[in-house]
C-alpha cells in the first residue's frame, strides 16, 4: 500500500501539492498552453494562520481553486502581451487632463520599444518585473522616468488580477527596494536666500516688473497653474480672500485651458495676508491694458498678459525666475540656489512647517489631500531646524516652570493671608 504524502501537521497532500523544508507550500500544474506553472503559499487551507513575519496571502488550496475554475472557463492571460494590457488598462482613462495624458503617450511609447512590452501577461513573473526596471536605469533612465512607467504598469497588471487572467500582480512591490532614486531632490530656498533674491528682483530694472508675482508665490504657496489661473473675481479684498477653484494650463500645441484643480482639496480659500493683498493691489494697478480681454473656456480677467495679450503660462514665469537668478548670480560672489514656481511652494510650506504650524491647517493651505504628502515631501528638515526646534522647546518649558512657579507662590500668598 503506498503511503500518502502528509504535510508537518498530518494533513494529506493532493495530488501537485507539496510542502518545503521550510514550511512553504507549493503546488505544480500545466496551464491550458501545457506550459508548467508553480504557485506558492505560507497556508495550506484558509483557515491557517500566516506565518509570523510573512506577508499576507491567499492559501493554497484557494490559489489552486482558481487555477482550476480559469481552466475550466479557458480564460488565460497568455492571450495578451503586456503592451495590449497596457493600452487596454488606458482606453479605460477618460477625461484625464493633457498632462496626464502625455504621460501616458510617454509611457506606451518607451513601452513599444522594449522587448518586455512583447511578453505573454501570465508569464511575467515578480523577478521579470524587478529586472525589466532595472534595466531600464541602467539604459539611462532617470528614476522619475521609471517611476512613471511603473506607475502605468501596475494598476494595468492589478486590473489582470482583477479580472481574472493573473493570480498576483508582478508590479506589486516599492520602487525603491530595486532601484537607486538618482532624482535630483526639490530642496527649499532658506529665508536668507529667498529674501535676497526678492531684494535683487525689486531693485533690479528689468525684473522688478516681476517682484510682486514673484512675491504672491513665495508667501502663498500656490501651484504655478493655480496662480496662472487667478482672474480679478477671484481676488475678494473686501474679506481678504483669494478663491482657488481652477487652474490655467497651455497644451504642447499651444491651445489654452482651464482644468480643474489638482485634486478637489485643492479648491479651496486662501486668507490674503495684508503684504500679500498689497502685492494683487500693485499687480492690478500695472495690469496691460487690452482693447479685448482673452477668454479661456468662459474665465476672463486674468491677471498678467504676455506681449501677444494673452495669459501667462507655468512657462513665463519659470523663465523670468531663472532669468532673474542667472543675473543674481553673475553679479554676486554668494550665488543663489535653485529658484522655480515649484520652490516657492515647497519653501512656503517647510517655512510654515518649520515655525509650527498644524499640519492639518497645512495640508488645507497647499491644498493636499493627504497629510502624509504635506509632511514627508514637501518639507525639508535639517540638523540647523532641528537644534532651532529644541531651543524653542526648551525655552518654552523655562517659561512653563517659570508660570507654574509664580502661580504656586502666588498659591501660597494667599493661603498664608488666609490663615492670618
Amino acid at each position: 500500500m503506498i503511503s500518502k504524502r502528509r504535510d508537518d501537521k498530518g494533513r494529506v497532500l493532493q495530488q501537485g501539492e507539496w510542502q518545503e523544508p521550510s514550511g512553504r507550500y507549493r503546488y505544480k500544474y500545466t496551464d491550458s498552453l501545457g506550459k508548467r506553472k508553480i504557485l506558492y503559499s505560507w497556508r495550506l487551507t484558509e483557515s491557517d494562520k500566516m506565518p509570523e513575519g510573512r506577508r499576507a496571502d491567499a492559501s493554497l488550496r484557494e490559489k489552486e481553486r482558481k487555477v482550476q475554475s480559469l481552466q475550466m472557463q479557458g480564460i488565460t492571460g497568455s492571450k495578451l502581451t503586456v503592451i495590449e494590457l497596457v493600452e487596454r488598462y488606458l482606453s479605460l482613462k477618460t477625461g484625464v487632463k493633457h498632462n496626464t495624458l502625455a504621460n501616458y503617450n510617454f509611457v506606451v511609447n518607451v513601452l513599444k520599444k522594449e522587448e518586455f512590452s512583447h511578453k505573454k501577461v501570465d508569464d511575467v513573473k515578480l523577478s521579470d518585473a524587478k529586472i525589466f526596471l532595472i534595466k531600464l536605469q541602467r539604459d539611462g533612465r532617470g528614476y522619475s522616468s521609471i517611476h512613471s512607467i511603473r506607475g502605468v504598469l501596475r494598476p494595468a497588471f492589478q486590473m489582470a488580477v482583477d479580472d481574472d487572467l493573473i493570480l498576483k500582480n508582478p508590479f506589486g512591490f516599492e520602487l525603491g527596494t530595486i532601484l537607486v532614486n538618482d532624482s535630483q531632490k526639490r530642496e527649499a530656498v532658506s529665508l536668507e536666500d529667498e529674501a535676497r533674491f526678492l531684494e535683487f528682483v525689486k531693485n533690479d530694472p528689468h525684473y522688478n516688473r516681476y517682484y510682486d508675482a514673484f512675491y504672491i508665490l513665495f508667501k502663498t504657496g500656490l501651484r504655478i497653474s493655480e496662480f496662472c489661473g487667478l482672474t480679478v473675481r477671484d481676488l475678494d479684498f473686501k474679506n481678504e480672500v483669494i478663491r482657488i477653484d481652477h487652474q490655467l494650463q497651455r497644451t504642447r500645441d499651444m491651445k489654452y485651458e482651464i482644468v480643474s484643480t489638482k485634486t478637489t482639496s485643492g479648491t479651496r480659500l486662501l486668507p490674503m495676508e495684508e503684504d500679500v493683498k498689497d502685492a494683487f493691489l500693485r499687480i492690478l494697478k500695472n495690469r496691460k491694458k487690452t482693447k479685448k480681454e482673452p477668454t479661456v473656456d468662459g474665465y476672463g480677467g486674468f491677471l498678467f498678459l504676455d506681449k501677444n495679450g494673452n495669459p501667462m503660462v507655468a512657462l513665463h514665469w519659470e523663465k523670468y525666475m531663472q532669468h532673474a537668478r542667472e543675473k543674481y548670480n553673475k553679479e554676486h560672489l554668494l550665488q543663489l540656489p535653485l529658484i522655480t514656481p515649484h520652490i516657492c511652494r515647497h519653501s512656503y510650506c517647510t517655512n510654515m512647517a518649520n515655525s509650527g504650524m498644524n499640519p492639518k491647517t497645512l495640508q488645507y493651505l497647499m491644498g493636499h489631500s493627504d497629510v502624509s504628502v504635506t509632511l514627508n515631501i514637501y518639507t525639508h528638515t535639517g540638523y540647523d531646524d532641528a537644534k532651532k526646534e529644541l531651543a524653542r522647546l526648551k525655552e518654552a518649558k523655562k517659561e512653563l516652570d517659570k508660570n507654574r512657579f509664580v502661580t504656586q507662590k502666588h498659591a501660597q500668598i494667599t493661603h498664608e493671608s488666609l490663615i492670618s
